[in-house]
C-alpha cells in the first residue's frame, strides 16, 4: 500500500556546551518511518545507547500495512530495550536511551515514545505535543501534587521515570491518528524544548520546509547557549486525509 507523501529533514548537535554528542536520529531512506534518541549514561555510553536504538529502527522495512508496521516498529524498540539492558562491559554507568518514532502507513501516523524526548504535531494553527515526558516532575503533575508553574523549574524535572534499556521489560507509549494534509511533525530530544518554548516551536512549524524548519529551531538553541545535546527532525505530510489523533496506549 502506498505510504503518504511527505518532506522530512534532521539536524543535531553537540550544543554549546557539551564535547561529545549522545543523540541520535533516524530517517529511513525513501520510508515512512523516523527517529530521535537521546543516550545517557556518560561518555560513550549514551552514544552506544542511543545507536542500538536507532540500529534496531533502521532495520524495520515498512510493508505499508499499518498493524504490521506499528507492530514491527513496537517490537524494534522492546529489541533495542533488550540488547541494552543485557550489555556487559559497556563501563560502570549503565546506558539507556530515550527514543520517539513516528510512522506514517494507510494515510495514518503513529507516535511512539519512552523517555522524555517530544513529538509534536501542528494542524493548522493548533500545537499538540502528542508525547507525555516520562519523567518525575511530570507524574507529580498528574497527581496534582505541584503546580505548573512550580514544575518549571523543580529539581527532579529531568528525573526519568521511564528509559529504553534500564528495566528488562519496558513500557512503550503510543498514539495514533489519520494524518491530514499539511499536517507538520517535529521529533526532539530535550535539547530543544530545554531552552525553547512550545510557542516558539510552533511559529518555526509555519514554515513549509522541513529543512529550514528544523534548522531555524537548532539555530535557536543555540543561540541561547544550548546546554544540552540538540537533535530536531521536521516531518512535513503534503496529502492526507483528516482525523483526531487518538488518546495514548501502552503497546
Amino acid at each position: 500500500m502506498k505510504s503518504l507523501p511527505f518532506s522530512a529533514h534532521g539536524v543535531t548537535h553537540n550544543g554549546c556546551v557539551r564535547d561529545h554528542n549522545e543523540d541520535a536520529l533516524y530517517i529511513a531512506n525513501g520510508g515512512p518511518l523516523f527517529a530521535v534518541a537521546d543516550g545517557m549514561g556518560g561518555h560513550e555510553h549514551g552514544e552506544w545507547a542511543s545507536a542500538r536504538v536507532v540500529e534496531a529502527l533502521s532495520a524495520v522495512v515498512p510493508s505499508g500495512s499499518f498493524k504490521r508496521d506499528t507492530t514491527a516498529v513496537s517490537e524494534a524498540i522492546h529489541t533495542a530495550n533488550q540488547i541494552i539492558f543485557s550489555a556487559d562491559g559497556v563501563g560502570s554507568a549503565h546506558p539507556g536511551s530515550t527514543v520517539v518514532a513516528l510512522l506514517f502507513a494507510e494515510s495514518r501516523f503513529a507516535a511512539f515514545w519512552a523517555g522524555d524526548s517530544r513529538i509534536y504535531l501542528k494542524r493548522g494553527e493548533h500545537l499538540v505535543q502528542l508525547t507525555r515526558d516520562h519523567t518525575h516532575v511530570q507524574d507529580l503533575l498528574a497527581r496534582g501534587a505541584v503546580t505548573p508553574a512550580e514544575a518549571v523549574n523543580h529539581p527532579l524535572g529531568h528525573v526519568l521515570v521511564r528509559v529504553v534499556g534500564v528495566e528488562a521489560n519496558l513500557k512503550l507509549d503510543a498514539v495514533t491518528g489519520s494524518a491530514q494534509r499539511r499536517d507538520r511533525f517535529i521529533l526532539c530530544s530535550d535539547g530543544l524544548t530545554g531552552v525553547v518554548k512550545d510557542a516558539e516551536i510552533a511559529d518555526a512549524m509555519e514554515d513549509s520546509d522541513a529543512q529550514r524548519t528544523a534548522q531555524s529551531l537548532l539555530d535557536l538553541a543555540l543561540s541561547r547557549g544550548a546546554p544540552d545535546n540538540t537533535t530536531v527532525v521536521a516531518v512535513v505530510c503534503e496529502e492526507a486525509k483528516s482525523a483526531s489523533p487518538r488518546t495514548p496506549a501502552a503497546v
